[in-house]
């Protein structure tokens, strides 16, 4: 072999070990997810490592029944900005209750902030609490008049360090809804029951934003601080006068330990997503995946002063996976292509009887008739996105780690999915392969994966991956268990 022949093949050997060797500490470096015992959600991408012939599809909620009208003399047409959560037994709903006159093109009355609660999260009522007057008489539901009435978004304290005085909490605009214009900034209350409500300070907690939305914030129990979200423009800035709103509706987030001093405020980030402008945000954690936090925004159309609510998705409550198509479009079912007639509630609830569905609520006919009204849609349990094979398709997760026996699926499997465990390079552990799977076929939220090797306790806190093999199939959720 000529010299020169002989060095290139030498360097050619260098090279590929090199790049061997490089690979193999590359792979080594690669830590597993982590994932416990935790219910997962295919919302996005995070725990997918392939797909062929799987995308991920997002599904959108079924109306069902009109669940509240605001139709009493203090509320009205333009009524909105609703929260709703469960507390025990108990489902809460707050709102604003306005209302817009046509003939004077003026409030019909000062805004207020309204109570309502239900055992089933269909039929709500409207207690007469007695607490304020409307036109000489305190048999009404309103908790809140003149400060904060605007917006006033409430949720219950889970932080295991709350004094009772304060299990309930919100943020609320400062000033009624004409000062509220001149400096905005939000304002902390608390409350004992969810219904006497005070500030918690006299000076405002957050100044730079706009608030002339439903701002939202809550306890974060996986990280231990307070996640607030608020309205904000892109191009916005504070100088001597106040708050100086430019560039598009946006959102922004910040946290705090103790519900008064905010910091690491950002702008949400959407990927490469294009810009929308974005009026509310409506996030709270996911009740049966709380490490994942799931929002509902409207996007903003200036042209027609149009809403629609979308999907959003996130799992450090900065970065979110956004979803461009409407959740509920203006056309469904009835007077939502208004002004401002299409928003998503704030809340995701798990109604009594109703165990394999989510309701999520809607506005709709705001400026119509005597008063806007909701209506509750559902999703199937865990169902916002699933990884959908129109025909047969594969699906491989990152390698990652569980704690837990068995493997439990949330899916609809027209053909026969069958389920692989592999080890962290790719061959198919003993017992667990394909061939080893009962095949599943039917409708399951909560169905135990069988395998001829019986329990998964023997690869409890060991690198694996799953290796679905999905014919017709919508796999939303998994979970390891005990």
């Amino acid at each position: 072999m000529h010299v020169g022949d002989v060095m290139k093949h030498l360097l050619a050997i260098f090279v590929t070990v090199s790049v061997v060797a490089c690979s193999g500490d590359a792979a080594a470096d690669v830590s597993p997810l982590v994932l416990g015992s935790k219910r997962e959600l295919l919302v996005d991408d995070y725990l997918i490592a392939s797909m062929e012939q799987v995308t991920l599809k997002l599904h959108k909620p079924k109306a069902q029944e009109v669940a509240l009208v605001c139709d009493a003399p203090w509320e009205g047409n333009t009524s909105g900005y609703f929260t709703l959560f469960q507390d025990g037994d108990l489902f809460r709903a707050y709102y604003r209750g306005s209302h817009y006159d046509e003939a004077t093109q003026k409030g019909g009355h000062e805004m207020v902030t309204c109570y309502a609660e239900s055992r089933d999260g269909i039929i709500w009522v409207k207690p007469k609490l007695g607490l304020f007057e409307f036109n000489g008489s305190k048999d009404n539901n309103i908790i809140l008049t003149g400060e904060g009435t605007t917006n006033f978004a409430p949720f219950k304290d889970t932080n295991p360090n709350c004094p009772p005085e304060s299990r309930y909490k919100a943020l609320a605009s400062t000033g009624d809804n004409t000062t509220r214009k001149k400096r905005p900034s939000l304002q902390a209350y608390h409350s004992a029951d969810g219904l006497r409500w005070s500030h918690i300070r006299g000076e405002p907690v957050i100044t730079a934003g706009s608030f002339d939305s439903q701002n939202t914030a809550f306890y974060d129990v996986m990280r231990g601080e307070y996640r607030a979200y608020w309205r904000y423009f892109t191009g916005g800035h504070t100088d001597e006068r106040g708050w100086k709103p430019s560039g598009v509706r946006a959102i922004r987030t910040a946290t705090s330990k103790d519900f008064m001093h905010w910091e690491n405020q950002a702008d949400l980030q959407y990927g490469d997503a294009r810009t929308e402008q974005l009026y509310t945000n409506a996030v709270r954690p996911y009740e049966r995946a709380l490490h994942l936090l799931i929002g509902f925004p409207t996007r903003y159309q200036p042209k027609h002063e149009q809403v629609e609510p979308i999907l959003m998705t996130s799992r450090d409550g900065v970065h979110f996976k956004r979803w461009p198509d409407v959740l509920i479009p203006i056309s469904a079912p009835k007077n939502r292509d208004g002004n401002r007639s299409n928003y998503m509630t704030l809340g995701v609830l798990q109604l009594p009887g109703k165990e394999s569905e989510l309701s999520v609520y809607a506005t709709e006919a705001y400026y119509k008739g005597p008063g806007s009204r909701v209506r509750r849609f559902t999703f199937r349990l865990d169902g916002f996105v699933s990884a959908s094979a129109t025909a047969a398709g594969t699906l491989t997760s990152k390698i990652l780690t569980f704690a837990g026996t068995k493997l439990s699926l949330n899916i609809v499997s027209k053909g026969r999915t069958r389920v692989e465990l592999q080890d962290a390079a790719g061959k198919p552990l003993p017992g667990f392969t394909l061939e080893d799977c009962a095949p599943i076929t039917g409708d399951f939220t909560d169905h135990t994966v069988k395998w001829k090797g019986g329990s998964l306790a023997a690869y409890d806190g060991k690198p694996l991956q799953l290796r679905v093999l999905m014919e017709k199939a919508d796999l939303f959720s998994f979970q390891f268990v005990p």
